[in-house]
């Protein structure tokens, strides 16, 4: 009983911590939240060869904006050494009287288990779109765009020793979005002249390293307290209105999460999964619409 209080009260501090941090948050270009990245994964699907998931986000943003995720993902187990993961995820946002919904991205890798207690994953992200949604023919922030709408690698490796897991992963764009969003074109009034200008905007990697710890509190239930350090390499850089092509000071850095994992196994089959994140340290700018408070991820996950 003393554990599982304790673990309720970090989940409470994350929680708080949310509504007067805000920052980059978990998803960060999306591979933080890859099966192969997250926690407990290495036992997903070791028994039996499938496995189907769904997922619903929610995540408080800069600017007022709330933004409501959702994704379906498949594991397969192929053989002893090599599983395949795919992953299609759509985003909808809402404030400051715009809301905009589409499809995000596919995500595509396999992980060869290199011992037991070790794996690398090459993977891919594909953009479902350009991110240039407008609105009466002028570009949009990035903060209302569903994808970053660049073509990524993603690699990375995972390891246990003893029950402490670890992952180290790098996500690199490989091609660039359309964006042209200039703030100066906007009116005068609006909300988004407050938005950083992306015109041409040109994004650089992260890299991620996940330390995780599981609890379990008898038979179905488990809590998992994680740390996540991601790192965006470069500042980004941008085209302003005259053509001249600028550095977006303070877009390079550190954004330090802290995320709680409960999982509940309703039978061998089934589970359920509840995920909450939230920003402890967090960079100057990001310009690429990713800042989240506060992300709260609820997940359903099936084997067959």
């Amino acid at each position: 009983m003393k554990t599982l209080i304790y673990n309720f009260a970090i989940l409470a501090a994350i929680v708080l911590m949310g509504k007067f941090v805000n920052g980059q948050g978990c998803s960060d270009a999306g591979f933080c939240t890859l099966n192969s990245f997250k926690p407990n994964s290495s036992d997903s699907v070791s028994v039996i060869k499938n496995q189907f998931k769904v997922g619903f986000t929610y995540g408080s943003a800069d600017y007022s904006i709330s933004i409501f995720g959702n994704y379906l993902e498949y594991n397969r187990q192929l053989n002893d050494k090599f599983t395949f993961d795919a992953k299609i995820t759509s985003l909808a946002q809402s404030g400051n009287d715009i809301s905009e919904i589409g499809l995000s991205d596919i995500y595509l890798n396999v992980n060869y288990k290199i011992f037991e207690k070790a794996k690398i994953s090459i993977g891919t992200k594909i953009p479902l779109a350009d991110g240039n949604k407008t609105l009466s023919d002028l570009s949009l922030p990035m903060d209302y765009q569903s994808s970053l709408g660049t073509f990524d690698i993603i690699i990375g490796v995972g390891f246990e020793v003893k029950k402490l897991q670890c992952v180290a992963a790098i996500q690199q764009p490989v091609t660039q979005n359309k964006n042209e969003f200039l703030s100066e074109k906007y009116p005068a009034d609006s909300e988004l002249r407050n938005f950083q200008s992306t015109n041409k905007y040109k994004r650089s990697g992260d890299v991620l390293f996940r330390v995780s710890y599981p609890i379990m509190l008898g038979d179905k239930f488990k809590i998992t307290p994680s740390i996540l350090p991601i790192y965006h390499l470069q500042d980004d850089k941008y085209t302003d209105v005259s053509g001249v092509e600028r550095m977006i000071d303070g877009s390079q850095g550190l954004t330090l999460n802290g995320n709680a994992f409960f999982d509940y196994e309703i039978n061998k089959k089934n589970a359920l999964q509840l995920n909450v994140g939230a920003p402890f340290v967090v960079r100057d700018a990001r310009p690429d619409g990713l800042t989240r408070g506060l992300v709260i991820n609820f997940e359903y996950r099936i084997k067959f």
